[in-house]
């Protein structure tokens, strides 16, 4: 299997796409050796978002590093952020800009193809699958894509990023009140720097499933490391993890929780007099 779900019982769900740390043997042999660490994991969300399972949330997490194929990039491999340097569908870089793979050994159109269908569409199925059936339980899903990146990455983006970095896609893939309460619940804990839709806007899961007209509200939260481990080494910060854990809780609690508004024509006549 190439993903774990756990299914919940509220309507919100967790994505967690980078996670994974597997290689498949035939492309170890083929990285550079540095690239065998999979450094550009989202080191330690599984374990920081365990509790959220205990709330009702469903957890979807993929078993293979992102190094094979990204979950969250368009299977056409169209950029994410145009004008800006960007990962790829099956990654030729690391995050630092310096290749992958062994000279002559990058993967081609045919074999990125074979990735797509044998890691990236069962992900992504399941992921459309689990969404399809909260909506059709609770009237409307929520999905909240985890992520986690080192603060300073200057091949990728310029400076120090806020340690929360909250995407909607400029507002579009959730409901205006959605996202408003996620961005108060940032706002209450001055602790940790914030943005809504920054340089982290959004990536292909939350552009595509978020459609909120259709009842699927989408966030991604993309959270630098320092927030909750050590950055160099990257290590899991007992600490750490549990000073900003009240802070993801409260987020996910407010995913949980929220609820769309009545339409209009959803609400009771007003009584008539006689």
């Amino acid at each position: 299997m190439t993903y774990t779900l756990i299914r919940g019982t509220s309507p919100l769900l967790v994505s967690v796409p980078h996670c994974g740390t597997d290689l498949p043997p035939d492309l170890a042999t083929r990285l550079v050796p540095r690239a065998l660490q999979v450094e550009d994991t989202d080191w330690h969300l599984q374990r920081l978002y365990a509790f959220a399972t205990g709330l009702g949330a469903g957890l979807l997490l993929p078993r293979y590093s992102r190094y094979v194929v990204d979950l969250n990039r368009p299977s056409e491999n169209t950029p994410m952020y145009p004008g800006q340097n960007n990962t790829e569908l099956c990654p030729t870089r690391f995050f630092t800009g310096e290749p992958l793979y062994r000279e002559g050994q990058a993967p081609g159109p045919a074999e990125i193809a074979q990735r797509v269908q044998q890691y990236w569409q069962p992900y992504r199925q399941a992921l459309a699958d689990e969404l399809a059936r909260l909506r059709s339980l609770h009237g409307h899903a929520v999905l909240f894509d985890a992520h986690s990146i080192k603060s300073q990455l200057p091949w990728l983006f310029d400076g120090m990023l806020p340690h929360m970095n909250l995407g909607t896609v400029g507002g579009t893939s959730c409901d205006p009140s959605l996202r408003q309460a996620l961005a108060a619940v940032l706002a209450a804990h001055p602790a940790y720097s914030h943005v809504v839709d920054g340089r982290f806007k959004g990536g292909h899961i939350t552009r595509a499933h978020g459609q909120p007209a259709q009842g699927v509200h989408a966030i991604q939260l993309e959270m630098c490391w320092r927030s909750y481990m050590d950055e160099s080494p990257p290590a899991w910060n007992d600490g750490l993890a549990a000073a900003v854990t009240p802070l993801l809780r409260e987020l996910v609690l407010t995913m949980r929780d929220w609820r769309p508004a009545a339409p209009a024509s959803a609400t009771a006549p007003p009584p008539v007099s006689a």
